[in-house]
């Protein structure tokens, strides 16, 4: 095991680091890689280094960003709830935050360049705690099964209305689709510094987490019985993937299968141990994120949303794990 962990931190840095620079240098236009990789040092005064330097370092560093959060985010929401499937969306946030810029769309004719940001993070934030708020209460206190249930019933009310704002108002249709469809296309330097903050404080939340979530997977008396606070975990998780989860869906939009599968696929690798698989989230979900990009933008002339193509890479690798004899628990 030992071993299989090493060569996983090996192999995840050097994927990150080849994808990170093939992001740089690849994209859907004329641009050469050879032109692309001179652009990144030397400025020209041309439309090709405003490409590189404006457009595809920012759009790179916003993919791992993306990738960090929604990767941790996936990974504390399955340790919560003990359900090696769970995704992130499961408390409503993603369901929160679209339903917030849809509104901002529709009352406040938001183009969705910069102000949707904080609608997005305020809904992601107000989901949560609807969610934990109601999920908790009860003699029971916050089982997995109550977050869970309440997480999916809440998140469906919100699509519900977000879908008829939508539905009733096409100009708020037409505002909101890219969007929806969570593309990392045309996204400059201000939305990374805009939600990079909110990342970063998410992430250092998740990474304290790790022996706590390993005690909360024995049960939460067990936990007790450990010296665990089962209640403060689950609402320091909640905060984290709130931050994280509300903060990428803020800059690129509700992205499927990353928090899904990333921390599913460590967890059969690796075992687990959370002290690996969030750390691991770090590296695996980023290099998810750009992959998905890359191919997004070679695939078709247009362009292919991110979100769209990690849905089409999640689903099977997702189906053949899951069919794996052997596969990791919780």
């Amino acid at each position: 095991m030992r071993r299989r962990r090493v060569v996983a931190v090996v192999l995840g840095v050097v994927l990150l680091a080849a994808l990170a620079l093939a992001s740089l240098l690849v994209g859907s236009g004329r641009l050469s890689t050879a032109e692309a990789w001179r652009l990144l040092f030397t400025d020209d005064g041309g439309p090709d280094g405003l490409i590189v330097r404006e457009y595809r370092v920012p759009r790179t560093l916003l993919a791992i960003a993306v990738g960090i959060a929604l990767g941790l985010s996936g990974a504390i929401i399955q340790a919560i709830t003990r359900n090696p499937l769970a995704d992130p969306g499961i408390l409503g946030v993603n369901a929160g935050a679209y339903t917030a810029v849809v509104f901002a769309a529709a009352w406040l004719g938001s183009s969705l360049t910069g102000a949707h940001i904080a609608f997005s993070l305020a809904g992601a934030l107000v989901a949560a705690l609807v969610v934990y708020g109601i999920g908790t209460t009860g003699p029971a206190g916050g089982t997995p099964t109550k977050l869970v249930l309440t997480g999916t019933a809440f998140g469906a009310v919100l699509t519900g209305i977000s879908f008829a704002v939508t539905l009733t108002q096409p100009e708020v249709f037409d505002r909101v689709r890219f969007w929806a469809a969570g593309s990392l296309q045309n996204r400059q330097f201000d939305t990374l510094w805009a939600v990079l903050p909110f990342i970063v404080v998410g992430a250092a939340i998740a990474l304290v987490l790790p022996r706590a979530l390993n005690a909360l997977a024995l049960g939460d008396d067990v936990a007790v019985a450990l010296g665990s606070r089962p209640a403060v975990t689950k609402l320091a998780g909640v905060t984290a993937v709130t931050l994280l989860c509300g903060a990428a869906t803020a800059a690129a939009g509700p992205i499927a299968f990353v928090g899904l599968m990333v921390p599913h696929a460590l967890r059969s690798i690796v075992g687990p141990d959370q002290r690996w698989i969030l750390p691991l989230c770090l590296i695996a979900a980023p290099v998810l994120m750009l992959a998905a990009d890359i191919l997004g933008r070679v695939a078709v002339s247009s362009e292919l949303p991110a979100g769209v193509v990690t849905a089409f890479l999640g689903a099977p690798v997702l189906i053949a794990l899951t069919r794996r004899r052997g596969a990791r628990g919780l």
